[in-house]
């Protein structure tokens, strides 16, 4: 996440990224990175689909199979089809859903988001991950924190360069959660096991010509974020495999999981 100013000269994640999955806001910077990048790393490509893909299979399975009814969307990047509220909804009508972001891209696009079923709620939040105080308050308007929450940070805490302090956010958010809750979480490794050493180079040139800076971490370090949750089945793996029954596609050095508070 970053600033609340639109700069078009430079590359931002949430564009690129947009970029990457096929999407159609973004710029000609935006495209120019995100072609360098790729040609570094080409499983970049097959990272932001695997994302995307791991985000639907992780609600589906938490509205239809847990009974999940309510989803805070930390880090919600510009919309595209699927977007969380879409993919809750259409399995329960009554699901409320919050997203937060402060990229002012994805302000723009905030209507866009805002559009969901007349029984449930969908709310935006203009906030950044740094301020988890400020999301819980704010979220707390439309989500109910005495019934279980689907907290999803997926690709956000990369954003997050201080280990420690991604931790904190992780512990503060699921702090104020009740028992039964989730959290739903991806991040970038750089584990060889998953093809990850490509991602340092490839992170390095991002941060000299792209923002906001990136990290990626160790699979243990990833592990971590759960600390105190209970991993659900197949524990924390290639956001590709979660789940997969086999058609999933490439391994790919972006880490998932999900966890439920007990």
């Amino acid at each position: 996440m970053s600033g609340t100013r639109l700069d078009t000269s430079v590359a931002h994640n949430a564009r690129v990224w947009n970029y990457w999955i096929g999407g159609k806001d973004n710029y000609e910077v935006d495209q120019r990175v995100g072609e360098h990048v790729a040609g570094m790393f080409p499983l970049i490509r097959d990272i932001a689909r695997a994302d995307r893909w791991f985000l639907g299979r992780a609600v589906t399975f938490l509205a239809e199979e847990r009974g999940v009814r309510q989803f805070l969307d930390i880090g919600t990047g510009l919309p595209t089809a699927d977007n969380t509220h879409e993919m809750a909804q259409r399995i329960a009508p009554d699901s409320r859903i919050v997203y937060v972001d402060n990229d002012p891209i994805v302000l723009a696009h905030a209507r866009t988001l805002l559009t969901g079923t007349s029984e449930g709620a969908t709310d935006y939040i203009d906030a950044d991950v740094h301020d988890p105080a400020a999301i819980l308050s704010r979220a707390a308007g439309t989500l109910d924190f005495g019934r279980p929450v689907a907290v999803m940070m997926l690709g956000i805490l990369n954003f997050v360069l201080d280990y420690e302090e991604a931790r904190s956010i992780v512990r503060d958010v699921m702090a104020e959660m009740p028992s039964g809750s989730f959290l739903v979480l991806t991040h970038p490794t750089y584990d060889p096991e998953v093809g990850g050493e490509g991602q340092i180079p490839a992170m390095k040139f991002w941060n000299e010509n792209a923002t906001p800076p990136i990290t990626a971490r160790a699979g243990t370090e990833i592990a971590a974020f759960f600390e105190g949750l209970d991993l659900l089945e197949p524990g924390l793996v290639s956001c590709s495999r979660w789940r997969d029954e086999g058609d999933s596609g490439a391994v790919v050095p972006q880490l998932g999981a999900v966890a439920v508070k007990p």
